[in-house]
């Protein structure tokens, strides 16, 4: 009798797909809402998952020579307003931190969107002659995005993220590392998680603020919308220009 009930508590996948989606996980447990609006409470059996994610997807990076860095969680504004193209983009969707205790900062910091700020400019100390490149650097992280309607997973306030930063010599192989780590995000989701995607090269009004060109996995919903599964920038010498990285 418990058993039915659990089921008729979830949504009709037909009557309402979103709904369903939500009623599956919290049925499952996989997650639960907090009293932080936006953000939610990733609970063991969820948790386990991300593990299980995080650790096979590190394996495959490192089996290309990737290395695992960690960058700081609040970006000075001066320093985000280095790159004026790409902060346009996610300008709407910045936490910024204004007080330190009961004190004003003299200057706002944002709380990481992503963090290609920060890693250029630790490059542009870091990499002084082609002799320091390729660097080909990962951090796991969480990230925050001031989202204005959340569901769990796929669109919330803070969520667990990886993201990769290379600099390279030539733009031949920027793009083969570009086009070699989409490789990897859709061979991990067809080999692990069993979800088959699309490989493709976003549009010029789709792709990634500031970027020369965005690669893209698309997974297909039940509802016959493509989901964005796994994105791979080439940003060409946009963001070394503004830092200063020669």
């Amino acid at each position: 009798m418990a058993e039915k009930k659990l089921v008729e508590a979830i949504t009709s996948m037909n009557e309402d797909f979103a709904q369903w989606y939500t009623d599956v996980v919290k049925k499952a447990e996989l997650i639960d809402y907090s009293n932080v609006k936006g953000c939610m409470v990733i609970k063991p059996a969820g948790y386990a998952i991300w593990e299980n994610i995080q650790r096979e997807l590190d394996r495959r990076f490192k089996e290309t020579g990737v290395e695992n860095v960690y960058m700081p969680m609040f970006i000075p504004e001066s320093l985000l307003q280095k790159e004026k193209d790409h902060v346009e983009g996610f300008a709407p969707e910045v936490a910024w931190v204004t007080h330190g205790g009961l004190n004003p900062l003299q200057e706002r910091m944002c709380v990481r969107p992503t963090s290609e700020t920060l890693f250029c400019d630790f490059y542009k100390g870091d990499i002084q002659s082609y002799r320091d490149l390729p660097k080909v650097y990962n951090q796991w992280c969480s990230v925050v995005r001031w989202e204005k309607e959340t569901r769990p997973f796929l669109r919330s306030r803070e969520f667990l993220w990886q993201e990769g930063h290379t600099a390279h010599a030539t733009e031949e192989e920027a793009v083969e590392r570009t086009e070699q780590m989409l490789d990897v995000y859709a061979d991990f989701c067809k080999e692990v998680l069993s979800i088959p995607v699309v490989k493709g090269r976003k549009t010029e009004k789709e792709k990634f603020a500031g970027a020369v060109a965005t690669y893209t996995i698309e997974a297909l919903m039940h509802d016959g919308k493509a989901l964005q599964s796994g994105t791979s920038h080439n940003f060409g010498t946009g963001f070394a220009e503004a830092f200063g990285i020669q």
